[in-house]
């Protein structure tokens, strides 16, 4: 595959006025998207946002750079990743444009694209706009610019969207219910469909203010949400992140749920109700646990690299449908072409009325390994610490103290400078003093 000089798996992400999230370089991005998107159909792209206070900065610059291109904008506003993807499809746009760093504090921002599919872009378009970056920018005639309108029942189109995908026979009706909207892209959204569906809804992380994104909130910070669910005598609790596009669960009693069981959830919950399509895809990083308990009820189990995007390519290679992740993207693209995860909650709240009993039995249907992950920030870009020899014997060495009873894995971040150790073991103290000792390792390289 030919080597990417801006995208990485999920877009282009940075510190805001660093690297290239900055006008200058994201003004000549919309631009170099347009030129190659030009033509193409509808000659529109949408654009939305999460609720960092740069979105503002980024949004008017990718603005400025379509229209020198000659592409027509619509503006969403602050709006769930999936519910760009959602609405870049029914609006017939060429593309649809997100500005978030999901999960990552207020001060980074990214950029990531979706076809008129709805799906993430191709290789070959992404390096088409690469190559394209690498070209003096022009502009077209002054009767050739685009034009931008602002969508204004964007949010009311979405939650209608989530709420056709909850059975239309159930109801939430006298489930209580805490939502955690990590003051992120769904805090106007989230609440809105528990509550047309007819849930007693307990907000949590609902009043951005540009520089609140997850923190201390949302699926990236589960202890706020924990308390409030035991504290109000919640059913359950929804935490998102913040774009959207990841969930983790609450059940009553305050046990966390997370990708990993949320997705053996709804497997199972398909498979009972003659829906399921195929196996499941998981990751390198999903638990040992739900590949034990998939092969239990008969459903094959695959793994791709991590990160939701090679989810997706998986999924579609094999023809399935259902698949994400541990950190709480889950996919089911029989219902969205994304990760969506209000889709995601919304069908283990399905799955939960259908079977009678309530989050903690329904999640109890599997023994979740235990799973130690470590993460070690570098600033050294110079040093391949995944190949170093001193990493790679601490590897075996903590792969031949576990034998078959655990595995290791060791990962550069996607999005952030981390190299994150994960080890996994029937023996929690093992799992957390192996990782410990490789991470230790890493440190040591890292200062």
């Amino acid at each position: 595959m030919t080597q990417r000089k801006y995208f990485g798996t999920d877009g282009i992400r940075g510190k805001v006025g660093e690297s290239n999230i900055n006008p200058e370089f994201v003004t000549k991005l919309g631009w170099a998207a347009g030129k190659v998107l030009a033509g193409r159909g509808t000659n529109k792209v949408l654009i939305g946002k999460d609720t960092r206070i740069s979105g503002y900065m980024l949004e008017s610059s990718l603005e400025a750079g379509l229209s020198a291109a000659g592409i027509n904008i619509g503006l969403l506003g602050p709006m769930p990743t999936p519910a760009i993807a959602y609405l870049t499809k029914t609006f017939r746009s060429e593309a649809g444009i997100v500005i978030s760093a999901s999960h990552n504090p207020f001060y980074d921002n990214g950029i990531k694209f979706f076809s008129a599919q709805g799906f993430k872009l191709d290789d070959d378009i992404e390096l088409a706009i690469e190559a394209m970056l690498e070209q003096p920018m022009t502009c077209v005639a002054s009767d050739k610019l685009g034009k931008a309108t602002r969508i204004n029942d964007a949010a009311g189109r979405y939650i209608e969207f989530c709420k056709g995908t909850f059975p239309s026979e159930l109801s939430l009706t006298g489930l209580k219910i805490v939502v955690d909207c990590a003051h992120g892209a769904t805090y106007h959204i989230a609440p809105n469909v528990l509550r047309e569906l007819g849930a007693t809804v307990i907000e949590l992380g609902t009043t951005p203010d540009g520089l609140n994104i997850n923190d201390g909130v949302g699926a990236t910070s589960m202890k706020a949400i924990v308390e409030k669910v035991k504290e109000s005598g919640a059913d359950l609790g929804f935490a998102l992140d913040g774009d959207g596009d990841r969930i983790m669960m609450v059940d009553h009693l305050g046990n966390v749920l997370d990708g990993d069981q949320i997705v053996y959830i709804i497997a199972r919950d398909a498979l009972k109700n003659g829906k399921m399509q195929g196996g499941v895809v998981g990751t390198l990083m999903s638990n040992l646990g739900l590949e034990n308990a998939l092969s239990k009820l008969g459903v094959p189990f695959a793994r791709s690299n991590v990160g939701d995007r090679y989810v997706m390519e998986l999924l579609q290679q094999k023809g399935w449908s259902i698949g994400g992740e541990n950190s709480g993207h889950v996919l089911n693209l029989n219902m969205s072409s994304t990760g969506d995860g209000i889709v995601a909650g919304l069908q283990v709240l399905a799955a939960m009325l259908r079977s009678h009993m309530d989050l903690h039995d329904l999640a109890s249907g599997f023994d979740m390994y235990p799973q130690t992950l470590v993460n070690v920030r570098y600033t050294n870009q110079d040093i391949d610490y995944l190949a170093h020899a001193d990493v790679q014997n601490a590897k075996q060495e903590a792969e031949l103290a576990l034998g078959k009873t655990g595995r290791v894995l060791l990962r550069k971040s996607g999005t952030e400078p981390l190299i994150r150790v994960m080890v996994e073991s029937n023996d929690e103290a093992q799992s957390h003093k192996w990782a410990e000792h490789i991470a230790e390792t890493v440190r040591n390289l890292a200062n």
